[in-house]
């Protein structure tokens, strides 16, 4: 049997198996790619309006709360910026953002928590998960709830757009973004202690006033007190010495001058 023979008989496993394996990563790779791809039209113009919905909703106040979001003034760059406000912003909308059960507000509050659960998947992760809720980049705002909603409104819209133009663009890797906010909020705490102490600097500066002033006050009770003793002696003076012809030494005369 010749050689060619021969090979005609070997069993196909011997030459399919590698061909399976090429196949299975070209269509999981390809798979993987489809599940990317929704990213780019997953936030829809229905999710802003029902954004702005909420904002519409809320009465008007000057009253202010507290939450921790991006600093964007440490992080400029808007990936990472994105990429570190949508953490943020899933712990501000179950968290902070809250309204009474089964009211249109918050259904939507729900709707749009459903929507970043779906969106989670188009964001790599940077760092580990102990991690995630690193305050780098990150520092506590005080606004009121219509600036909330419109920074979260600004989250989803600038993601919308940024999706829509690369639907890749959040695997970017931030971490050098993140370890230079680390290195600001360092130079920050190290050059804030080679400051001038401000509150012995004060003490300086009011500890002279503050001797005058009691002095001052100190010389007023003295001479208060001065002033009612010198008016004390003089009232027991006149009250002790009558002049001579005083009215009541010339009543005394004249009764004795009455004959009995």
């Amino acid at each position: 049997m010749s050689a060619r023979g021969a090979a005609g008989r070997c069993p196909p496993q011997t030459w399919l198996g590698p061909w399976m394996l090429l196949a299975c990563l070209l269509v999981s790779r390809s798979v993987a790619k489809e599940v990317l791809e929704h990213c780019s039209h997953v936030i829809g113009n229905g999710h802003l309006a029902l954004l702005q919905k909420l904002i519409d909703s809320q009465m008007e106040t000057s009253c202010q709360i507290a939450f921790e979001f991006v600093d964007q003034e440490q992080l400029s760059d808007p990936v990472c910026y994105l990429k570190k406000a949508f953490l943020l912003m899933q712990d501000i909308m179950e968290d902070t953002v809250r309204f009474k059960d089964n009211t249109p507000n918050a259904i939507a509050i729900v709707q749009l928590q459903e929507l970043s659960l779906r969106l989670k998947s188009c964001f790599t992760k940077d760092y580990d998960d102990e991690q995630d809720k690193d305050k780098t980049c990150v520092r506590t705002f005080y606004e009121t709830p219509l600036q909330l909603l419109e920074k979260i409104k600004n989250v989803f819209n600038e993601t919308k757009n940024l999706l829509k133009n690369d639907w890749n663009v959040f695997s970017k890797n931030c971490s050098n973004s993140f370890a230079k906010c680390s290195s600001q909020s360092d130079e920050r705490q190290h050059g804030g202690a080679s400051e001038p102490q401000l509150p012995g600097f004060a003490f300086h500066l009011l500890a002279p006033s503050a001797l005058l002033v009691l002095l001052a006050v100190g010389g007023l009770l003295f001479y208060r007190r001065r002033r009612r003793s010198r008016r004390q002696h003089q009232t027991a003076d006149s009250s002790t010495e009558q002049p001579e012809g005083s009215p009541l030494t010339q009543d005394e005369d004249r009764q004795v001058e009455v004959p009995v």
